[in-house]
């Protein structure tokens, strides 16, 4: 019988419902030891009521020796302090995305957990979708042949309610905008299967739907990894808000992954199907989701601890994801950042 291991939460916002699912689904091989907020009080509300016993105090968590790993589920701009810290106290890390708010923090982030030999698993959990791992199986194995052409869209909605929030789409809290707080899963997933080697051009900008700092439209075009073209659209003023898609057109056939729901037709008249349910939290409901992904997140994160290995989203292919959405950014330096 393997012996549980013992973590620790840090932040009990919306983000941590899937989390704290997951850890109740993994109860056998997982014990959540610490849950740590700046307002416990929030503990005692909404999906968390009588859950857990919260705490403002994380430095008791650190000192716990039970504790090996902490998952952090806090803003963007609080994960580089709380890393360093988890890593100075011998603690593995699970960091919601993106790293932090910059690539210079993400690296620093990176750097911090390979110099102290511990693990640091990214929360993007999109590969670990069924319909996403069956698509990248058949890109390793060759049964679409060679990459001709790909493209991903994520025709997401927020309402302004939601960058009403204190922080919401400003560089100062979550970094950017819809490329890194929204479509960062997206653009992850696409970049693992297909490789992106640069971007060719670019558009970004705030549409008059929302009044935010940051960007709520882009648009680019790329140069997938093998040299064909790629494209990439993300928003969050598509109402009400539509499943993100990945299209991949290969010498043997083409693949549509549609919101976790993957079909495949070979030019031989062969098909493959793999279904998904739920929502991806496309719209106004930004949790609607279930939480298989984050289980297997979790589940690989703990198993990657125990065989001294990576996690399967490493802090390096977070970094890497950051620095192709800095790119796109960068490329669109010279268009309208405004209407």
């Amino acid at each position: 019988m393997t012996e549980k291991m013992g973590v620790a939460l840090v932040g009990i916002g919306p983000g941590a419902v899937p989390h704290l699912r997951s850890l109740h689904d993994l109860r056998e091989t997982i014990v959540l030891r610490h849950a740590i907020t700046r307002r416990p009080a929030l503990a005692d509300m909404g999906p968390f009521q009588g859950l857990l016993a919260a705490t403002s105090d994380l430095q008791a968590a650190l000192a716990d020796p039970l504790v090996q790993a902490v998952i952090v589920a806090t803003p963007p701009a609080s994960h580089l302090e709380i890393a360093r810290q988890c890593f100075a106290s011998g603690k593995h890390v699970l960091l919601e995305k993106p790293l932090d708010i910059s690539l210079e923090r993400a690296k620093a982030i990176v750097d911090l957990g390979r110099a102290a030999r511990l693990r640091l698993g990214v929360v993007l959990q999109f590969r670990f979708k069924p319909g996403a791992v069956a698509l990248q199986d058949a890109l390793a194995s060759g049964s679409l042949g060679v990459v001709q052409s790909a493209s991903v869209r994520v025709p997401w909605w927020r309402p302004q309610s939601y960058y009403d929030q204190a922080g919401r789409g400003t560089m100062a809290r979550d970094g950017g905008g819809v490329l890194l707080t929204q479509a960062i899963h997206s653009i992850d997933l696409f970049r693992a299967l297909v490789g992106v080697r640069s971007v060719v051009a670019a558009q970004v900008i705030r549409t008059d739907l929302h009044q935010m700092e940051t960007e709520d439209f882009a648009s680019a075009l790329l140069t997938l990894g093998n040299g064909a073209p790629g494209q990439l659209m993300a928003t969050t003023a598509m109402v009400p808000g539509l499943p993100e898609t990945i299209e991949v057109i290969g010498t043997l056939g083409s693949a549509v992954l549609e919101g976790g729901t993957l079909r495949i037709r070979y030019l031989d008249g062969k098909e493959h199907h793999v279904a998904s349910e739920g929502g991806t939290g496309s719209g106004a409901n930004i949790m609607d989701f279930p939480n298989d992904a984050h289980r297997a997140v979790l589940g690989d994160f703990t198993q990657a601890i125990r065989q001294g290995r990576d996690p399967k989203v490493s802090g390096e292919d977070a970094f890497a994801t950051h620095q192709l959405i800095d790119a796109v950014l960068r490329s669109a330096a010279g268009t309208t950042p405004a209407r």
